[in-house]
């Protein structure tokens, strides 16, 4: 039974590595060089295990891609007191505004949905407030990518290629892209 799980699993991750979008991680790459080129900012939202991601994107889009970056996630406090005082939903936008977004600067969104008017509305709203300041937007998404693949720059979409692990592949789909992309801009 776990051989036959595991040998199931690689073959979905082979599957997922022939269907992705070459092209989207391109042109990722392209819009993380011309922020670094031109001193921009990238900010990397997530929520749940892609927040657990986005931090440890931070560190290696800094240490080794020499971008300067940030998720708004890391500092608990004023994600808990954002939350708390103003609403889930204002928790990005709100840190993105104090962080004074601008079109230099880019936003990456990892998540397994993309966002929608349901869910994630967090995501939705910085992802406005992004667009009206001229931000580019890379998201790393999943299922049909919801808000985040309307209005992303770069969309790499995640294939789903078993209804029952989307989560799984997606989290670590994106893992492999952001290693991939930093990697690039060396």
């Amino acid at each position: 039974m776990t051989k036959d799980y595991i040998s199931q699993y690689l073959r979905e991750t082979r599957e997922i590595t022939d269907k992705i979008s070459k092209e989207e991680i391109e042109k990722g790459i392209e819009i993380l060089q011309r922020v670094k080129d031109k001193g921009g900012r990238l900010f990397l939202l997530g929520v749940g295990g892609s927040a657990g991601n986005a931090s440890h994107a931070v560190n290696d889009f800094r240490k080794i891609g020499g971008i300067e970056a940030y998720a708004p996630t890391d500092n608990v406090s004023e994600l808990t007191a954002r939350t708390n005082d103003e609403g889930w939903e204002t928790t990005f936008a709100e840190w993105l505004k104090i962080s004074k977004i601008k079109e230099e600067d880019v936003i990456m969104v990892f998540s397994v949905g993309g966002g929608s008017e349901d869910t994630s509305q967090n995501i939705v709203n910085a992802l406005k407030l992004g667009k009206e300041q001229g931000a580019k937007i890379i998201s790393i998404v999943s299922r049909d990518g919801g808000y985040s693949k309307k209005v992303s720059d770069s969309c790499i979409l995640i294939p789903v290629v078993a209804e029952t692990r989307i989560t799984p592949h997606a989290e670590g789909w994106q893992g492999v892209i952001w290693h991939l992309m930093v990697n690039a801009l060396v």
